[in-house]
């Protein structure tokens, strides 16, 4: 006597029966799923396999399987629905990624720093000079060419050829440059812009 424990559905059996009852079935549990596609078909998946488990479902004396393979479905969309609404809401990396917090230790901007100072001993003193009228105190190029007592169009000059020479001292500081410490920050980036 075989025991239904171990009898399964007969595999031709199963096929008609999705055959048959398949696309609605589909239909029925995308409603109930509201449109999404992979439930629906984990749910039809689980479904089938639940008539496979229960061969004796098979040889009953039902007109048609449509009412109780509607009924398992339903109730495994309740069960998925309840499952889901136990636990807690699943985020994805960019939601992680706005709330983290950020350590501000401020390495960064001492590496820069450090950098554009080294960059900027590099020039020469009226180089230097020029840059530290423009950017550092934010005066004009006149009020420059003024405290430095040379014409306007020296300090234009002067400033333009005193940024090619920070470009090339700090290569990895430039427009559009990602690489090097500091690329996204600093007051070179803004200057040399």
């Amino acid at each position: 006597m075989t025991t239904t424990l171990c009898r399964r559905t007969d595999a031709h059996a199963l096929a008609r029966l999705q055959r048959e009852h398949g696309t609605s079935l589909y239909g029925f549990l995308l409603g109930l799923t509201f449109g999404d596609r992979h439930r629906a078909e984990d749910l039809l998946q689980e479904t089938f396999f639940r008539a496979w488990k229960h061969p004796e479902v098979l040889e009953s004396d039902h007109a048609s399987m449509r009412p109780w393979l509607y009924t398992v479905g339903r109730r495994l969309a309740i069960d998925a629905r309840r499952a889901r609404l136990v636990r807690p809401a699943e985020v994805g990396p960019d939601a992680l990624d706005g709330h983290a917090p950020v350590a501000d230790d401020g390495t960064e901007q001492a590496v820069t720093g450090l950098d554009v100072r080294d960059a900027l001993r590099s020039l020469s003193p009226e180089h230097r000079a020029v840059l530290v009228q423009i950017y550092f105190r934010g005066a004009s190029v006149c009020e420059a060419a003024q405290a430095l007592g040379v014409p306007a169009g020296t300090v234009k000059s002067r400033t333009y050829y005193a940024l090619r020479a920070l470009r090339e001292a700090l290569p990895g500081y430039g427009p559009g440059s990602a690489t090097g410490p500091g690329a996204a920050c600093g007051p070179v980036r803004s200057a040399a812009a």
